[in-house]
C-alpha cells in the first residue's frame, strides 16, 4: 500500500509541476478544471470539470481508478468509484457532497443498476436531503461501462 501510494503521490506531483498545465480562465471567468489525484483526460479535449461562477460543473465520470486510469472491478465498485471521482473534483473547488445541486446519471441497464446507484449514493451522503437526480438507461456508454455520472455543484468563489 505504501507503494502504491508513492507513486499515486509521484503522479500527482509530475502533474502538478508539468509545465504549462495550469489553464487560464475563460474571457468571462470560466475556469476549466484538472485538479490533481482526478482522472486523467490525457490529451483528449475534454476536462474533467468546470468552474462557472459559484457553480461547479463535473463532466460524466465513470468508475476509473485515478492511479491507473482504468475501470475497476465490480458494478457496486464501479459505481462508488464514479461518484468518488465526482467528490474529488467538487472538492478541489471547495465543494462537498451536500454541496451537489443536480445528479444525471446514465446506466447500461437501468433495472441491475438503479438499485446499486441508490445503495452507494445513499452511503456517501450519509443522510438526506439528496440532490435532485435523474436517471437514464442508454444504449452504450464509453469503454462499454454500466454507468457514467454527471453533476453540478454550489460553492461560492471567494471574494
Amino acid at each position: 500500500m505504501v507503494g502504491r501510494c508513492l507513486v499515486f503521490c509521484g503522479m500527482i506531483l509530475a502533474c502538478m509541476t508539468v509545465p504549462g498545465s495550469a489553464q487560464s480562465p475563460s474571457p468571462k471567468g470560466v475556469k476549466a478544471l484538472n485538479p490533481p489525484g482526478a482522472i486523467s483526460t490525457g490529451s483528449d479535449t475534454w476536462s474533467v470539470g468546470a468552474r462557472a461562477g459559484d457553480f461547479i460543473f463535473v463532466a460524466g465520470m465513470q468508475g476509473v481508478d485515478p492511479a491507473t486510469n482504468k475501470l475497476v472491478q465490480g458494478n457496486e465498485a464501479r459505481i462508488r468509484q464514479a461518484f468518488l471521482n465526482l467528490k474529488l473534483i467538487a472538492q478541489s473547488e471547495g465543494a462537498t457532497l451536500q454541496d451537489c445541486v443536480r445528479i444525471t446519471v446514465y446506466v447500461s441497464d437501468l433495472h441491475r443498476f438503479a438499485p446499486l446507484v441508490s445503495k452507494v449514493q445513499a452511503e456517501l451522503w450519509g443522510k438526506p436531503p439528496y440532490p435532485p437526480r435523474t436517471m437514464f438507461e442508454v444504449q452504450r456508454l464509453f469503454d462499454d461501462d454500466i454507468v457514467e455520472i454527471d453533476s453540478i455543484f454550489y460553492s461560492p468563489t471567494k471574494k
